[in-house]
C-alpha cells in the first residue's frame, strides 16, 4: 500500500485533507503515518456497500484519525451529497467490525460456490435448492462472485481482526460435520442449541423444541420450574420478539430457477447456516450490536439465519435433515473442505492462491450473472425498504412514551 501514500505525499498541499476507502484501515493509516507530513489531516472514509447498490441510507464510515474538526465538518459536507448515514468510528474500531460483518459472511457464501462448482451444479436448477432460503444463497453467491477477486481477498487477509474469524468459521463447519458423519443428532442439536441461545438469546428457543430437537432442554426447563412456579403469578410476559430482519415473503420473491408449484421447498442441512451461528457463539460475536454498521450482504445472511434459529420446526427439521438425509452429503463435504480452503488462504496470507481459487470458480458462474444482476439488485432493494420502514417503526416507539410523558405534564401543569 505505501506507493499511494508516496505519490499523495508528493502532491499534497499544506493543510489538506488526506483519505482512503480500503476495507481495512489499520494497513491504510499506518502507510499514511509513515508518508504524509505532519501538518497534513488524516481522515478515511469507507462506504459500507458495493459499487452497485444506491448509497442513500447506507452507513458510510468516517475515521477521524489525525484531524481538528473543522477538517472532519468540510469531510461531512462533500460527503453529504451521498446521503448516507455517517457512522464515526477509531480505524481499529471499524476493523473489528468490518471483520464481524464481512470476513465470516463472505467465507460462507465463497465456499457455497465452491462446493457447488466441486460438483459441477447449478443451484439454481436443482429443485432442492430453489425457494425459500435457497433463494437469498443463490443470489448472494452470484453476486459476490460476480465481482472483482481482490476485494474480497484484502478485506480478509489484509484486516488483521478477520484471520481468526475466518479460521474459526472452518473449525465450526468441520466440527459441525463431523457430528453430522457420526449420526449424533443429540450432540449435534445440543451444540446448535447453544450456538442459539448465545447469539439469539433463550426467547429464540420458540415453541417446538421437544422431541427431536429437545436435546438441548435440560437443566434450564427444571430451574425454571422449582424456581417459578411459586412466583408464577408475580413474573411479567415476555416482551414480544422483535420483528425478522427480513420477512418471509421475500425468500420466495427473488428465484432464479423455476421453483415446482406441486412441491414445496425441500428440507436443507443448511451447514453453512449452522456453522455461522456457532463461529458467532465461540467468537462471542451478537451480530445486533452491528447493525448500524452492516452491509446489504451481512443483513441478508443475518436474515436468513435468524428465519432459521428464529423458527423453531424448522430449525428441528434441519438438524435432522444434516443427520439423517444423505442427499445433500456430497454437497456438504466440498462445503467444509472449501470453507477450509479459504481459511488456509487467510492465515498464509497468500494473494495469489486466492485469486487462482477465485478466478476459477468465477468462470464456472458466469454465464449467469447478468441474470443473478437484476434479481439480486430488485433483492437488495426490497432488503432496504424493509430496513428503512423497520428503522422508522422503532423510532416512532420510541417516542411514543415521550409524548405520553410529556402530555401527562402538561395535564399537571
Amino acid at each position: 500500500m505505501d506507493p499511494a501514500p508516496v505519490a499523495v505525499h508528493v502532491a499534497t498541499k499544506m493543510g489538506a485533507i488526506v483519505g482512503g476507502q480500503t476495507s481495512c484501515k489499520s494497513p491504510e493509516i499506518l502507510a499514511f503515518e509513515a508518508h504524509l507530513p505532519a501538518d497534513v489531516s488524516i481522515i478515511s472514509v469507507h462506504s459500507l456497500h458495493g459499487p452497485g447498490i444506491d448509497p442513500q441510507n447506507q452507513p458510510l464510515v468516517l475515521i477521524q484519525h489525525r484531524a481538528p474538526d473543522a477538517a472532519l465538518r468540510k469531510v461531512e459536507a462533500v460527503l453529504a451529497c451521498l446521503r448516507s448515514k455517517f457512522v464515526y468510528l477509531s480505524a481499529r474500531e471499524h476493523d473489528r467490525i468490518t471483520a464481524d460483518t464481512q470476513a465470516v459472511t463472505h467465507a460462507a457464501f465463497l465456499s457455497m460456490g465452491k462446493a457447488w462448482h466441486a460438483n459441477k451444479q447449478y443451484p439454481w436448477e436443482l429443485s432442492r435448492y430453489v425457494g425459500g432460503i435457497e433463494n437469498v444463497k443463490t443470489n448472494v453467491m452470484l453476486r459476490i462472485y460476480s465481482q472483482k477477486w481482490h476485494v474480497y481477498a484484502g478485506l480478509a487477509i489484509l484486516n488483521p481482526e478477520a484471520r481468526g474469524q475466518v479460521a474459526q468459521y472452518a473449525r465450526s463447519v468441520t466440527e459441525l460435520y463431523k457430528l453430522m458423519l457420526e449420526g449424533d443428532l443429540e450432540g449435534l442439536t445440543r451444540r446448535i442449541h447453544a450456538a442459539r441461545d448465545v447469539v439469539f438469546g433463550p426467547e429464540a428457543r420458540g415453541a417446538g423444541r421437544a422431541g427431536a430437537d429437545g436435546a438441548g432442554s435440560g437443566s434450564g426447563q427444571e430451574t425454571e420450574q422449582e424456581t417459578g412456579q411459586e412466583d408464577q403469578e408475580h413474573i411479567a410476559p415476555p416482551p414480544p420478539p422483535p420483528p425478522p430482519l427480513i420477512e418471509p415473503d421475500l425468500l420466495t420473491s427473488f428465484s432464479l430457477g423455476v421453483p415446482s408449484p406441486d412441491s414445496p421447498p425441500e428440507p436443507n442441512s443448511h451447514l453453512s447456516l449452522l456453522a455461522m451461528v456457532d463461529c458467532w457463539a465461540a467468537l462471542g460475536i451478537v451480530p445486533y450490536d452491528h447493525m448500524l454498521c452492516s452491509t446489504p450482504l451481512f443483513r441478508l445472511r443475518l436474515g436468513v439465519t435468524e428465519h432459521l434459529f428464529r423458527n423453531a420446526p424448522l430449525l428441528a427439521e434441519t438438524l435432522r435433515t444434516a443427520v439423517h438425509d444423505k442427499r445433500y452429503r456430497s454437497d456438504d463435504l466440498e462445503f467444509t473442505f472449501a470453507a477450509r480452503g479459504w481459511a488456509e488462504c487467510v492465515t498464509l496470507g497468500h494473494f495469489e492462491t486466492w485469486e487462482k481459487r477465485f478466478v476459477h470458480t468465477q468462470s464456472f458462474f458466469e454465464p449467469r450473472f447478468a441474470d443473478a444482476k437484476v434479481v439480486g439488485d430488485r433483492m437488495m432493494k426490497r432488503v432496504q425498504e424493509s430496513m428503512d420502514a423497520r428503522a422508522a417503526e422503532a423510532e416512532a416507539a420510541a417516542l411514543r412514551p415521550k409524548r405520553k410523558l410529556d402530555s401527562m405534564e402538561g395535564a399537571e401543569a
